[in-house]
């Protein structure tokens, strides 16, 4: 208990001397132009696939594939009607797998650096190609993504896919890169470990060797090329910055690391003048792509990568394409600034702030609060906070529905709520979310651990319930499926049609409340609004019922010009609140686990 007390005294302590930074803070934000982005993320190889086998390590004749074709006119209709502006199409560009395409001039890879049947979406394998699996015509695979590019702005959306910068398949080779690029490794001196002007790192001297115990595609999967070995000598350094011939099999042994001019044998000395001739390949890449119209780029692991190189691409490609957005995937906050000013990047993921305290509070851990809330905007991201990519799930994390998150995905509402309202940065919403997809099942080389794999070929049962046969109409989803997606409908059509939210400034109410009966620290309650358009978001994270008289404070309904009686109505719902004066707060009740926008 005594803990407890002091845990929020510092925080309110926290809160109050930064009060005065808080509201430059706002006033920042009040004048900011940002367009909130609502992004669907989803994986081809999954999405339209309608196969139900689900056999693990299984084929992809025996569990099916998605198409870039099955994301028809319907299925982009229906995303745009849930308010989503752009659809991050994940795991385009081909990249290593055990499916032999040497039939269409492709070269077979070997399994033994290949993770699981399909392959890993970020061991690119050629970075000018389409992933043959998602072609009905395999010889016009690249013609399809741009029909699909094309498809999804005509339906009025926008277009993101994957940059993976720091590494590459060891099967890389572009036999489609346009005249006059030069290939990754094409020009390398493989006698030297480092050369500036290399792209990859070697050991010279020595064969790479496949790390012991590993069974490629199970017991089941036959091929000559499975044989224990992979021949690369001398050997090249792994993705993951193993600079040894030995990776272990918990490395990411399946790729090599490209060399941005980086001496990781010399304390990391750099080496920018000249800039190496990776830098030039990978916006020649980048180029490519943004010409064939797609809006932006999720980049990965970008902390991996020299922040220069970032802050040289960016506006190199922005000054082409002006309303081009960069998305970084980052991890260290302490690094974020950075990331920002220097690299230039629109956007950053918001994983080890928003997103760790929100499942904190949604698993109904002992010691969560929403004063870590607090601390993620007023100290983790303050200053740049319009600039933090929330979310709840993506390929990489569990998904909410499954027993080691929630076990519910109900139980994500008010972390949702909070996600897609905290800021004008973008909200962003993984394929099967919106249905309560669990990923039950040990796919093969992904186990049974919460996540739908990416590395499998796979069929995803509760988001094929919704797609049912490429109707995209949710006739076979439960009545409960379909009210969570009438949540998620409400929620991001409420985001995408309201200033405030959109664009507005942000008040939190938590010091105003905290002595109100019935507050405690399970719930989170902030405004956000503009001159012409309010917001109260009330959200509670207890596992039971709630009633409170939320108190706005005077300085906030004097800027926002408000007295007298109030009718306030619930974006999510269409419930109605009154108050007789709205200085003396508003009476609401919170079902356990839910949360209000209450427009007035």
């Amino acid at each position: 208990m005594k803990l407890k007390t002091l845990y929020l005294a510092v925080a309110v302590l926290l809160a109050n001397t930064t009060y005065a930074q808080k509201h430059h803070t706002k006033k920042r934000m009040e004048q900011t132009t940002n367009h909130k982005l609502i992004i669907y993320q989803l994986l081809p190889r999954l999405f339209g696939n309608t196969q139900t086998l689900n056999k693990t390590n299984g084929s992809i004749e025996e569990n099916g594939v998605g198409k870039l074709n099955d994301i028809n006119d319907k299925a982009l209709q229906q995303i745009k009607k849930m308010g989503f502006t752009h659809v991050w199409y994940t795991g385009v560009i081909e990249h290593a797998t055990m499916t032999d395409y040497s039939q269409y001039g492709i070269k077979a890879d070997d399994p033994d650096i290949v993770k699981g049947r399909a392959g890993s979406p970020y061991a690119i394998k050629d970075y000018y190609d389409i992933d043959p699996d998602l072609a009905v015509d395999v010889k016009n695979r690249v013609g399809e993504y741009e029909a699909l590019i094309k498809r999804t702005h005509a339906n009025g959306l926008k277009v993101l896919m994957d940059l993976v910068p720091n590494h590459v398949a060891r099967t890389y080779g572009s036999d489609v890169k346009p005249a006059g690029v030069r290939d990754f490794g094409e020009d390398d001196d493989k006698s030297k470990g480092f050369s500036p002007k290399n792209d990859f790192y070697y050991i010279p001297g020595q064969q790479f060797v496949v790390p012991q115990g590993y069974n490629p595609g199970g017991d089941e999967f036959k091929s000559p090329l499975k044989d224990g070995h992979f021949d690369e000598n001398p050997a090249k350094a792994t993705g993951n910055d193993v600079f040894s011939a030995t990776p272990s099999i918990n490395d990411w042994f399946e790729t090599m690391k490209l060399n941005y001019g980086v001496d990781y044998m010399d304390h990391r000395r750099n080496h920018f003048d000249p800039i190496a001739p990776l830098w030039n390949k990978v916006y020649d890449i980048l180029h490519y792509w943004s010409e064939k119209g797609v809006d932006g780029f999720r980049c990965d692991m970008v902390e991996m990568v020299p922040i220069e190189f970032w802050g040289w691409v960016i506006p190199k490609l922005k000054a082409e394409h002006p309303g081009l957005v960069f998305i970084g995937e980052a991890y260290d906050k302490g690094k974020y600034n950075d990331y920002i000013f220097k690299g230039k990047f629109d956007y950053l993921y918001d994983k080890v702030g928003l997103y760790d305290a929100i499942k904190r509070l949604t698993r109904d851990e002992h010691h969560s609060s929403t004063w870590e809330i607090n601390a993620v905007w007023n100290h983790d991201s303050k200053g740049i906070d319009e600039h933090m990519l929330r979310f709840m799930e993506n390929h990489d994390e569990q998904r909410i529905a499954c027993n080691d998150f929630a076990g519910n995905p109900w139980l994500a509402v008010p972390g949702m709520i909070i996600t897609a309202t905290l800021n004008t940065g973008p909200v962003m919403v993984y394929f099967g979310q919106e249905v309560g997809e669990p990923a039950h099942g040990t796919e093969g080389f992904s186990g049974n651990d919460g996540r739908t794999s990416i590395f499998d070929y796979w069929g995803v049962p509760e988001h094929q319930k919704w797609v049912n046969n490429h109707e995209y109409d949710g006739a076979n989803l439960s009545a409960d499926q379909q009210k969570l997606r009438g949540f998620y409908h409400n929620l991001l059509t409420a985001v995408h049609n309201s200033e405030a939210l959109k664009s507005g400034a942000f008040y939190e109410l938590m010091m105003a409340n905290e002595r109100q009966p019935g507050f405690d620290t399970r719930l989170y309650i902030y405004a956000r609004y503009t001159h012409n358009h309010r917001i109260l978001v009330i959200t509670n994270f207890n596992r039971s019922d709630r009633k409170l008289t939320v108190k706005l404070p005077e300085d906030l309904l004097t800027k926002l010009n408000q007295s007298g009686h109030k009718q306030f109505t619930d974006l999510l719902s269409g419930a109605k609140f009154n108050t007789d004066d709205i200085s003396k707060g508003v009476e609401v009740s919170l079902p356990a686990m839910s949360g209000l926008l209450l427009e007035f």
